[in-house]
């Protein structure tokens, strides 16, 4: 699959198939605010084709100043101690990719974006894949795959977990799953309408649109995916 392009002046860019699939579950015109949005990749390709009103945090001080230098509106801050200062329904969407696995109260954060955002976006890495599982189950060792490239000892990511995992985890928060997709390594959506347990199994990435909604919904979406 080749990869998309936008346009920036007179220049056409190369775009990450997972942030391409980020980008087609945001309206145009909204306000968005990108957490853990590293050198603003993100940002700047739903500026160039969405038109948004981008916001975004950075914990990295590079990540800053690469944002900066590219003309986004982005500060330095942690997504497990700043997000409380955000107010209620301050903007359309509230993005989370990529880094979920990385936060130390991964529950929280996701209380606090759904508090912020009207609708919430959150990728992460896949610890159900099936090379993980054969990993653990034939080596015995902290698996390394395109997507969890780190070594034990230095990885950034300290809580990963499953998809499973995480459709638990919304449906525990009360909120609904308005769109959902496996990815694989590439970051492309796997396009196959299966039940939950064929993403866990073979999706190496997934990405969630979620909103604010009674349980009931979530229920029955889960129901639906069993």
């Amino acid at each position: 699959m080749n990869a998309p392009t936008f346009s920036q002046g007179e220049q056409k860019r190369p775009v990450r198939l997972d942030l391409a699939a980020v980008a087609a579950m945001v309206a145009p015109g909204s306000r968005v605010l990108d957490v853990g949005c590293g050198d603003g990749a993100l940002l700047q390709l739903l500026a160039a084709t969405k038109q948004v009103d981008g916001r975004g945090v950075e914990l990295s001080q590079r990540g800053v100043n690469d944002c900066v230098a590219k003309g986004l509106s982005v500060i330095q801050g942690d997504a497990d101690t700043d997000l409380r200062d955000y107010p209620t329904d301050g903007f359309d969407y509230v993005i989370l990719s990529q880094t979920l696995q990385a936060t130390h109260h991964p529950r929280q954060v996701l209380v606090d974006m759904l508090r912020i955002g009207r609708r919430a976006i959150v990728s992460f890495p896949n610890f159900g894949h099936w090379k993980v599982r054969l990993s653990l189950l034939a080596k015995g060792r902290m698996p390394q795959t395109t997507t969890l490239a780190h070594a034990w000892y230095d990885t950034p990511n300290i809580h990963l977990c499953t998809i499973r995992d995480f459709v638990d985890l919304v449906e525990a928060l009360g909120a609904h799953i308005e769109r959902g997709a496996a990815l694989d390594h590439d970051g492309a959506p796997i396009r196959v309408n299966a039940p939950w347990w064929v993403w866990n199994l073979f999706g190496a990435q997934a990405i969630f649109l979620l909103e604010r909604d009674p349980p009931k919904k979530i229920s029955s979406f889960a129901a639906k995916n069993t």
